[in-house]
């Protein structure tokens, strides 16, 4: 039995509230550069991943290996070098309707000439023929959601940092996703900010039931969040496990941590990324 196997037969099944059939699906994605120094590099091997609808599913892997490429191919940002994208069984191209992307940049994703409101605004202007009051009252809804309504008319650089990445939380779920990428979002915050952006995310999403796919380098963060992990190799990198948590929700940011099942699955994410256990081909 491998080293893997215990977390596969251990892992409970999927949450009721997680929807039939899969959300994304990445099949055999390849993405290759042309650098003048070295010739062809490649990023992304052969990555193949199904993401269940409803679901909360992180990528983790080692530095350098491709998880932000991986997303922006996800999101139809890049093309892949080979290799299929489908939302809801649709082929991806470009930015499809229905997927948001959340950069990890907050501070050059909001727009510092536009106030908190108007910016959460930003993501329907083109898409929606309410008047203006009746778009603002729309917006404030998501200011509510991450408790900002009272700073709706302040501009982003009169916030913190943990503020100014809930307005882009907000204007992210303004939009009405169907799929959520993230994109490291947690990771230039300081950790008291963090583990407060893990509880809202987690309660917007359990709410809502979008799905989500965030990409990390943070094992903790992964375990704490995910229904499941996939693990990426190093370049050119490939899927090289998917782990079912199984962890109970809602999760409490003192007490998961300290369950066996989490502490277990850190374990093992932890050999795996530093090659201290072997991968099974």
């Amino acid at each position: 039995m491998s080293q893997v196997e215990p977390f596969r037969k251990s892992a409970a099944p999927f949450r009721t509230r997680m929807q039939a059939g899969c959300a994304l699906t990445l099949g055999g994605v390849r993405k290759t550069y042309l650098a003048a120094s070295t010739g062809e590099v490649v990023a992304l091997g052969d990555v193949s991943l199904e993401v269940a609808a409803g679901e909360f599913l992180t990528v983790v892997g080692p530095s350098g290996c491709g998880k932000s490429t991986f997303l922006q191919i996800a999101a139809g940002l890049m093309l892949p070098t080979s290799g299929s994208i489908a939302l809801d069984g649709r082929p991806v191209s470009g930015p499809p309707e229905g997927l948001v992307y959340l950069f990890q940049q907050y501070t050059r994703s909001l727009l510092p000439w536009r106030t908190v409101v108007s910016n959460v605004e930003f993501a329907i202007e083109g898409k929606d023929a309410r008047p203006a009051s009746e778009r603002r009252a729309f917006c404030i809804r998501f200011l509510e959601m991450v408790g900002l309504a009272k700073f709706a008319d302040h501009y982003p650089w009169q916030l913190s940092g943990g503020m100014q990445q809930r307005v882009a939380i907000a204007r992210a779920l303004a939009a009405e996703p169907r799929v959520l990428l993230l994109d490291e979002p947690f990771s230039s915050v300081d950790a008291l900010t963090r583990g407060e952006l893990h509880e809202l995310i987690l309660g917007l999403w359990e709410k809502a039931g979008f799905t989500v796919v965030l990409v990390t380098h943070d094992v903790d963060e992964a375990v704490f969040l995910s229904d499941r992990i996939a693990i990426l190799s190093s370049r050119p990198s490939s899927i090289v496990d998917v782990i079912k948590t199984g962890l109970p929700r809602p999760r409490d940011k003192m007490q998961t941590p300290e369950l066996p099942r989490f502490l277990e699955i850190r374990h093992h994410l932890l050999e795996t990324l530093t090659g201290r256990s072997s991968i099974p081909a």
